[in-house]
């Protein structure tokens, strides 16, 4: 299936590998006439659905960003994938991909490199260009990020973003403001993300340059709840961890249920309703879909649970999305990192009197004692003090500056407990993420849409796309080029393209033969004007899936067409 469709997709103008004149480079690719049309439509309808029915704000930030941001987010330190390198031809390769070819493990992804190693040269796995060994060779991180200089010279370091989640968390302090500090609020983004992939493969599914639709949902985990009502009916098929771990199955589930029983964090289960209702509205086989959730050597530095939305294509498995309980580490890590608060203020209902440990020490003590730590010993001091109150009970309490203790007399500290009244406390918001991967999302709809059969006794190929998204949803011809049907076909070309349709002419050849252009590119209806449409000024509506045929008055076409592809959204 997998050729057959990259060479429809090629030949038809859906993607093909960038640069090819000079060479190509692996993991990039453009997207044709079709393809652009499919991935626009796809995208605006993930707005309507994630951005513009549930209330969110929308953002387009910067794809490239400073070092500091990614030291903070923890990307410098964890975004790695493991690499070998063969002795002989010196290709690299993913090394857990070659595992999961060579054996019958599924996700080496979530094994460590020494067991790679391990399993590397258990199974004599070799060298996919060469054929050498790859047994004994070391098994090391490789970081996915490209990087860049900002400016000038190498002074100004900055790395191009490996998700778009990140240009979100910075602008928090920003963007709570829209949000009128209150929570929860939403904001999402849409935009290229990029992973040096070790080993770019399966066509566009796994990439270097990507696009990503990403949702950052900021709430107060004490207070918000998702309105699980609007999804709880919604059946969806779950594997979870445990099931996973026990050799156990799939198991289909209502969102209700799976959150009343604890299957699914509430707020996961409620985007994992919404996604699947919006998975099949725009063409994905429900019945080649689940939700598996990451087993905790899966999970990512800054995800508490996740759930990835899986699709099966060419016989495998693959992520689109993931729904990722984040916590609050964003935007703890960009607190600790920034230099302005990542922090929202709530307000109590009534004002409480809380007793609260201070510390007011006597820099005139640790000054000349300690020289230039002491501003960096009251900062632990103070630390200490909200922290463990208890550590002043005796005579000296102890603080570490730069590894090293500080033995400090507690009447210099000058700690004591006082009461003070609050109106409400600063809360660092947690964040719920679904993160859609839109190139894996594109290759699913074409796959799952790809058909082959047979009609009036010809061969045919087709792709049963939805009409919502489908880069052209009417064709029109004239059944021959003259006599004035030309002219007439023009005029309800222009007519239906001013009503909103995308419309593609065609007079060249066969009417057969231009309907299957249309189906192999998965236009849903195609219009034929004949010699009796300058008769009575009727047409010829052909659906795809069915070839059936009807006549249909120009005046009605719209009201025909809308209707027909509203049933079928």
């Amino acid at each position: 299936m997998s050729e057959r469709l990259v060479e429809l997709a090629k030949r038809r103008g859906f993607f093909f590998p960038a640069s090819s004149a000079y060479g190509g480079t692996a993991g990039f690719y453009t997207y044709g006439p079709q393809g652009a049309a499919l991935k626009r439509n796809l995208l605006e309808s993930w707005r309507e659905q994630f951005l513009t029915k549930e209330g969110h704000m929308e953002i387009d930030a910067p794809t490239v960003m400073p070092e500091s941001v990614f030291e903070a987010s923890g990307h410098l330190d964890t975004f790695d994938d493991m690499i070998v390198e063969c002795p002989a031809c010196e290709a690299s390769h993913r090394a857990d991909h070659l595992v999961e070819d060579a054996t019958d493990i599924a996700d080496a992804e979530g094994m460590s490199m020494s067991a790679v190693e391990e399993t590397i040269a258990e199974h004599d796995i070799r060298c996919p260009d060469c054929g050498e060994s790859l047994a004994g060779v070391e098994v090391s991180a490789f970081n996915l990020m490209f990087g860049t200089n900002i400016g000038p010279g190498s002074s100004s370091p900055g790395y191009l973003r490996p998700e778009t989640a990140q240009g979100i968390f910075v602008e928090f302090s920003q963007l709570k403001e829209y949000a009128r500090n209150q929570l929860p609020f939403g904001v999402g983004q849409i935009g290229r993300a990029y992973r040096n992939e070790i080993s770019p493969r399966r066509s566009i599914v796994r990439v270097r340059e990507f696009t990503q639709a990403e949702l950052e949902h900021f709430i107060d985990p004490e207070t918000d709840e998702p309105p699980l009502s609007r999804v709880e009916e919604v059946a969806v098929p779950l594997y979870s961890a445990s099931a996973q771990a026990g050799d156990g199955e799939t198991e289909t589930m209502t969102i209700g249920a799976a959150a009343e029983t604890g299957v699914v964090d509430d707020w996961i289960a409620y985007y994992l309703g919404v996604a699947a209702e919006w998975y099949e509205r725009v063409g994905v086989d429900m019945d080649r879909f689940r939700y598996r959730q990451h087993q905790p050597e899966e999970l990512s530095h800054y995800s508490s649970d996740c759930w990835d939305a899986e699709v099966e294509v060419d016989g495998n498995w693959i992520e689109l999305t993931g729904f990722s309980y984040r916590g609050s580490y964003d935007l703890s890590k960009h607190d600790e990192y920034a230099d302005e608060e990542f922090t929202l203020f709530r307000q109590y209902d009534e004002p409480i009197t809380v007793e609260r440990p201070t510390v007011d020490p006597d820099m005139s003590v640790l000054g000349p004692e300690y020289g230039s730590e002491a501003a960096a010993i009251a900062e632990e001091l103070q630390r200490l003090a909200t922290g463990n109150p208890d550590a002043f009970e005796g005579d000296t309490v102890t603080v570490s500056v730069d590894g090293e203790d500080r033995s400090i007399p507690v009447d210099v500290t000058g700690f004591a407990v006082e009461e003070v009244t609050e109106s409400g406390e600063h809360i660092t918001p947690h964040v719920v993420e679904p993160s859609f991967g839109i190139d894996r999302l594109i290759y699913t709809v074409l796959e799952h849409a790809y058909r082959e059969d047979e009609v009036d006794g010809e061969p045919r190929t087709a792709l049963g796309l939805r009409p919502g998204v489908a880069p052209t949803t009417v064709g029109v011809f004239p059944l021959m080029a003259k006599d004035g049907l030309a002219d007439r076909a023009q005029e309800i070309v222009r007519r239906l393209r001013s009503e909103g349709y995308t419309v593609s002419y065609d007079d060249s050849g066969a009417i057969g033969r231009r309907y299957r252009r249309q189906d192999e590119i998965g236009t849903p209806y195609c219009v034929t004007v004949d010699y009796e449409s300058l008769e009575d000024d009727t047409v010829t509506v052909r659906e795809r899936d069915s070839t059936a045929q009807e006549r249909v008055a120009v005046d009605e076409l719209h009201t025909h067409l809308r209707s027909r592809m509203t049933n079928r959204q």
